[in-house]
C-alpha cells in the first residue's frame, strides 16, 4: 500500500490599497411614511449628485438597500402608537483614486446634510490578481515545508503530488464602522496603510522510502 501524506499551507501577501469602498446610508424621519420616503428620494439623489461631481463615474456609485419603518411607542391603556416614519437607504461607492477619498466624503457629506450617515468604509484592491498570485506561492511553500519536515520524521521523502485543493482566498480590509452626523464639510484623512489577501492550499503527496 501506497503511503503519503496531506498537508495544508496557508500564507497571507500584502500591499497598499488602491480601492476605498464606502458604504453611505441615507436616513429621514417625518410625521408621514410619504413624507419621509420624498425627503430620502431627494437627499439620496442631492447626495449622488454630490459623488459624480466629485468625478465618479455610474459604475462607482450603487444603491443598495430601501427600508420605510413606523417608530413606535407604547402608550398605556392604549397600545401601540405611531410617532413617526423613518426611510433609509445605502450607497454604495467605489473610490478608484485613494487620494480622492477625503473630498469625496466630505462632498457626500456636504451634500446629505444631517440626513447622511457613514456605516462603514472598506479599503482593498481594483485588481488583487498579484497579490493573491503572492500569497497562493507563499501558501505552496508553507505547505512544501511543513510535509518535507514531517517526512523527514516519518523516515521518508516526497515523492509525486497527489493531488491539490485550493481553498477560497480572501482578503482583510479595514472596517470603520460607526454612524456621522455631518455639520461641516473638513475632510478626514483616509490613511492607506496596508490590506492583505489570504491563501490556503491542501497538498497530498506520496511518500517514498529514504
Amino acid at each position: 500500500m501506497n503511503r503519503s501524506i496531506t498537508v495544508t499551507g496557508t500564507a497571507s501577501a500584502g500591499a497598499v490599497p488602491d480601492l476605498v469602498t464606502l458604504t453611505l446610508g441615507v436616513e429621514t424621519r417625518s410625521g408621514t411614511a410619504a413624507k419621509a420616503y420624498d425627503d430620502a428620494g431627494r437627499a439620496a439623489s442631492a447626495v449622488a449628485a454630490a459623488l459624480h461631481g466629485a468625478g465618479l463615474q455610474n459604475r462607482d456609485v450603487r444603491t443598495n438597500g430601501l427600508n420605510l419603518r413606523a417608530e413606535l411607542v407604547w402608550v398605556e391603556g392604549q397600545g401601540q402608537k405611531v410617532t413617526a416614519y423613518v426611510a433609509s437607504t445605502n450607497l454604495q461607492v467605489g473610490v478608484r483614486a485613494h487620494a480622492d477619498a477625503p473630498s469625496v466624503i466630505a462632498a457626500a457629506i456636504a451634500a446629505g446634510g444631517d440626513a447622511i450617515r457613514i456605516n462603514g468604509i472598506e479599503q482593498g484592491f481594483a485588481d488583487a490578481s498579484a497579490v493573491t498570485a503572492q500569497a497562493q506561492q507563499a501558501a505552496w511553500q508553507d505547505a512544501l515545508a511543513r510535509a518535507q519536515q514531517y517526512a523527514e520524521l516519518a523516515s521518508a521523502r516526497l515523492g509525486p503530488v497527489i493531488s491539490i485543493s485550493q481553498l477560497p482566498t480572501h482578503g482583510a480590509p479595514i472596517p470603520v464602522g460607526g454612524l456621522a452626523r455631518a455639520y461641516a464639510a473638513e475632510a478626514v484623512p483616509v490613511e492607506a496603510g496596508e490590506s492583505s489577501v489570504s491563501a490556503s492550499v491542501t497538498v497530498q503527496w506520496e511518500l517514498l522510502e529514504s
